[in-house]
This record gives structure tokens, sequence and C-alpha cells, in this order.
């Protein structure tokens, strides 16, 4: 098997909102969509100029639910952006929540946490400096207290 691409395919209530939020937050541009007669969105992809986001409306009679339903997600999606901080702010100010301010992190990279008016929880970060892998785990271990 030879896998082409990934795409992160969310579920939400209220997918057209969720469109909305996302080009206003995000930048996102959208695609196509496909709605059904009665207005639920069965699929949209959104353009985030380096990778193609999916989305849907939630289709609970087929057990597909998003955050809001289920109380929480499991998942973060991290977006790799060139201002962590200005892209933290665009996000509030569109109506994401504010789960973790950006800080710069033992990885190389400056990032915080927003939650989507959705429930989907969103990494935006930046690097700052290379480090190798060898050098995250030894930074890792330290902030761990040395606990292997």
């Amino acid at each position: 098997m030879h896998i082409k691409e990934l795409f992160p395919y969310l579920r939400v209530r209220g997918a057209a909102r969720a469109v909305a939020f996302y080009a206003e937050a995000f930048g996102a541009k959208e695609k196509f969509r496909l709605v059904e007669p009665g207005g639920r969105v069965g699929h949209v992809e959104l353009d985030f100029g380096a990778a193609t986001v999916m989305l849907s409306d939630e289709y609970p009679e087929h057990g597909l639910r998003g955050p809001e339903s289920v109380g929480g997600t499991t998942f973060c999606i991290h977006l790799h952006v060139d201002d962590a901080d200005r892209a933290i702010a665009r996000a509030v100010a569109a109506g994401a929540t504010l789960v973790r301010p950006a800080a710069d992190a033992f990885y190389g990279e400056r990032s915080g946490t927003v939650r989507d008016p959705f429930g989907h929880e969103w990494l935006l970060g930046h690097s700052i400096e290379e480090v190798s892998p060898e050098e995250m785990q030894r930074r890792w271990d330290a902030m761990l207290g040395g606990a292997r």
C-alpha cells in the first residue's frame, strides 16, 4: 500500500457555520460543498494552503457525531503558521476559546492552543529553533526531572 495523502475529516454540529469560522479564523478557502435538500452539509473540503480538511455535519443516524455531541475531542490539529501569537489572536477574535496561550516550548516551537466553537482543538505554532530528536528527548527528560 502506498499512502498518497492524509485528510483530517471533522464532524461538527453546524457545518456551514464551521466553514465560515475556519475561513475567518484560519483563512481556509472552500473548495466545494455537497448539501442535502434539507440543508445538512454532507461533505465540504477546505483548503488550508498546505493541506485539505474535510468536514460534514453530524449524522447521528449513522453514528457520526462531533465533539459537542460526545462531550469533547480526543485529538488536536496542529497548524504550523508564521506567527503563532497573531494566529491565536485571530482565532480568538473569530470566536475560538483560548486553551493555552502561546509560549516557547522545549521542542523548538512557540505555540498555543485554541478550541473552536465546535469543540475541536487547534495547536497553532511556529518554529523558533531547530532541535534534534536527541536534544528534544534530553530536554523532555530534564523537564520531567530526569524520569524515563
